[in-house]
């Protein structure tokens, strides 16, 4: 399968795997997976077509313990390093000395400047020099990820690929090749959360609720996106 990466409007129904495939080959050593951590269905995908992929994430330093354990469950499984990425510690001090350390409660704009400080600058730091990077979203995630196609132009990254395997994937889909494979995931997921972030920013949610309905609970679901995305 012949895959146009110039082609942002790409809608192809391409499996992840063949996505995966033509993307290491075409990019590798500079591409790379930013993992969350909520499962580990690419990276299990990725290692079998080579072992030497590149993972990275980014440490808020309000990450659950969840998250890490899921990270040390995968490193040792998939015998991967794992590339963190902190925020800089003055940006952090300064934010919560000035601001106070639920400032992001506050404010839609009070938020998106933690998320900016946390997250955004880290995250740009993780993708210099890379050519392309490799996402777990989904379209069924929220009602800001529906347009979401498997390979897409970051302009807001200086135009390198960004490719999303999973787009067109549901839950359900990840949830049971994760059960099949038997590989590690975020043991949120046992406790009723269906999108995990920060600690102090995720909460579990009921049964029938949109998936993000437990990230930043207070907000309007269409500003329910941390800055990495947009």
């Amino acid at each position: 399968m012949k895959l146009d990466a110039k082609n942002p409007g790409y809608d192809g129904t391409g499996e992840p795997e063949d996505v995966l495939r033509w993307a290491l080959t075409e990019f590798s050593p500079d591409i790379a997976l930013s993992a969350s951590f909520e499962h580990t269905v690419l990276i299990d995908m990725m290692t079998r077509i080579r072992p030497d992929i590149r993972v990275f994430s980014i440490d808020t330093g309000r990450l659950p313990e969840e998250t890490f354990r899921c990270a040390e469950e995968a490193a040792r499984r998939f015998k991967i390093r794992i590339e963190w990425f902190f925020p800089e510690r003055t940006g952090v001090e300064r934010l919560v000395r000035e601001q106070g350390v639920y400032s992001f409660r506050e404010s839609l704009e009070a938020r998106r400047l933690c998320c900016r400080i946390r997250k955004v600058e880290p995250m740009e730091r993780a993708l210099r020099g890379l050519r392309a990077w490799i996402t777990g979203l989904r379209q069924d995630e929220a009602e800001s990820r529906r347009d979401l196609r498997q390979i897409e132009i970051d302009e807001a990254h200086g135009g390198i690929v960004k490719i999303n395997p999973l787009a067109y994937w549901t839950q359900k889909q990840v949830s049971e090749y994760t059960q099949a494979h038997k590989l590690p995931y975020n043991r949120l997921f046992d406790k009723g959360y269906r999108s995990i972030g920060c600690a102090c920013c995720t909460r579990a949610i009921e049964p029938g609720d949109d998936p993000r309905a437990g990230r930043w609970w207070w907000e309007s679901p269409e500003h329910k996106e941390c800055g990495l995305h947009i």
